[in-house]
């Protein structure tokens, strides 16, 4: 096992060094708790220009980053046909890990990563972990101090026209891995999963507007590609409790609606924030009233990267992280499940589960220097 530390800021190694890393490396060069050490890509000049932007002392290669004895926490922000091979890399060379979203592209190889870090003793973490932010904690709390009742039901949409019109390099969103479900889904489940606890059934239905589309900008711009997967969505979920949930994951409607989620309890109706976001205001609707009341969020808005540092954390304390593999893993075999129920078009069983986590304390200061 990597922990032959104690005390002090918790070292970390980036593996990837594509537009991502901008975004992490943005916060973790921030946090006191956390030091940047190394930073490697199969294209080392990739690392080297990250290297330079952030001051990062080393880079280079894959092996640059699991062969450095200070890393403690491998940050794998590989694309994600690759995240279960580095992940399984970094636990052999005794690493943590923190792995981009999904967790794997299927059932097999993720528990068999689950498996291999448990024998090792080695935490895994995975994004998002967006509902560590100060939107979504305050809704949690508010639930779980009892302001809408008991929950039973929810709603999510997250419809548009789909990201070919803007991003430069779309096919791999529209193919196996990804699409609306995958690529999206992973917020709205993980925020559910949080509410409700683990899904315990799901049915799905799921369509595709046209068999090709056309990137809009950059470089590639005018080049036809290849749809493969479901570009609409339609989904019901179960939960262990009794509670369901309806979601809608689509990238074939004209009219952009992101980030509805709403929960409905005995006593009142909560809106959450969008949960790709890390901040946003939380609205609720009391049982009899037209009207709803905006509730300011209250936490951190520290951004992508703040679930390696609540792990790091974590892990000095010698307490369970937040953003487990476990959670990760049963967003991606809810996901999996609903794949299946439009394949087979029949109700499908989620084996595994994940309870929620505790809320954070609302004073959780990702700036301070707790190590």
């Amino acid at each position: 096992m990597s922990s032959n530390f104690n005390t002090g800021p918790v070292g970390v190694g980036i593996i990837g060094a594509g537009t991502i890393s901008k975004e992490y490396l943005d916060n973790l060069t921030s946090f006191a708790d956390v030091n940047v050490i190394a930073i490697g890509d199969l294209f080392e000049t990739a690392a080297a220009a990250r290297a330079a932007e952030y001051g990062i002392p080393v880079h280079g290669g894959v092996e640059t980053v699991l062969g450095n004895a200070d890393v403690e926490i491998v940050i794998n922000l590989t694309i994600p046909a690759a995240h279960v091979e580095v992940a399984t890399q970094a636990v052999a060379a005794g690493k943590h890990v923190w792995s981009e979203k999904p967790f794997s592209l299927d059932r097999e190889t993720g528990r068999g990563l689950l498996k291999v870090a448990d024998a090792a003793g080695l935490r895994l973490g995975c994004a998002p972990d967006t509902f560590l932010g100060a939107g979504l904690q305050t809704a949690r709390r508010m639930i779980e101090r009892g302001d809408i009742g008991v929950p039973l039901t929810a709603l999510t949409l997250m419809q548009s026209p789909g990201p070919e019109s803007w991003h430069p390099n779309p096919a791999f969103l529209f193919q196996d891995g990804a699409g609306p479900l995958f690529d999206i889904g992973p917020y709205y489940l993980t925020t559910l999963v949080q509410t409700f606890g683990s899904v315990r059934r799901v049915a799905a239905f799921g369509s595709k507007s046209r068999e090709t589309r056309v990137i809009g900008s950059g470089p590639k711009a005018g080049e036809e590609f290849a749809v493969t997967v479901p570009t609409h969505v339609s989904s019901i979920l179960e939960f262990g409790g009794g509670e369901s949930a309806q979601s809608i994951f689509s990238f074939d409607s004209p009219y952009p609606r992101a980030g509805f989620v709403e929960i409905t309890g005995t006593e009142a109706t909560i809106a959450f924030p969008d949960p790709n976001r890390f901040d946003g205001d939380v609205r609720i609707c009391p049982a009899g009233s037209d009207d709803w009341i905006t509730v300011p969020s209250v936490g951190s808005t520290a951004s992508r990267g703040a679930g390696v540092l609540e792990m790091a954390r974590a892990i000095r304390e010698g307490r369970p992280h937040r953003a487990q593999g476990e959670l990760a893993f049963h967003v991606l075999d809810t996901m999996a499940s609903i794949a299946e129920s439009i394949e087979t078009r029949s109700f499908i069983d989620v084996e595994s589960s994940a309870a929620p986590v505790p809320a954070l304390p609302e004073d959780w200061d990702p700036a301070a220097a707790t190590l």
